[in-house]
């Protein structure tokens, strides 16, 4: 499971505002080589979709990259994130990370890459299916 800073880490890896491929790189081969699943939730898209140039580059990075999977929010994958962002007394501001971890729990769990993983542990506490660690 990817979030924002990571597939943003990914996307960035090539183009004008290149950034060092590294640990994202590493985990995607590593989940490729296991033939485990790579998932997006449509709202890290949202959250990273911001004009032109950076469009281009996330679309270019899951172009090149077609194994990842953009998973789209169900009512139910809502109703999962919304009592994820009550149960972690969390308000909408935390909207994105609760769909990442409510994704992760939908595709049975796994590990999730994160720019922020204070907020997503406390988002997938009491959650032994998932395993969350920073970039």
């Amino acid at each position: 499971m990817l979030d924002c800073a990571a597939l943003d880490q990914l996307a960035r890896s090539r183009g004008p505002q290149r950034s060092r491929p590294g640990r994202v790189h590493a985990a995607l081969r590593g989940a490729l080589n296991a033939d485990a699943q790579v998932i997006v939730p449509a709202a890290v898209l949202a959250e990273l979709y911001r004009g032109s140039t950076h469009d281009q580059a996330v679309d270019a990075c899951l172009g090149r990259n077609g194994q990842i999977a953009v998973a789209d929010t169900t009512r139910q994958l809502a109703r999962q994130i919304g009592h994820l962002l009550a149960h972690a007394n969390c308000d909408s501001a935390h909207h994105v990370d609760a769909a990442v971890v409510a994704t992760a729990l939908a595709s049975g769990g796994g590990l999730i890459l994160t720019g922020d993983p204070g907020d997503l542990k406390a988002l997938a506490a009491g959650q032994p299916r998932i395993r969350v660690e920073g970039l």
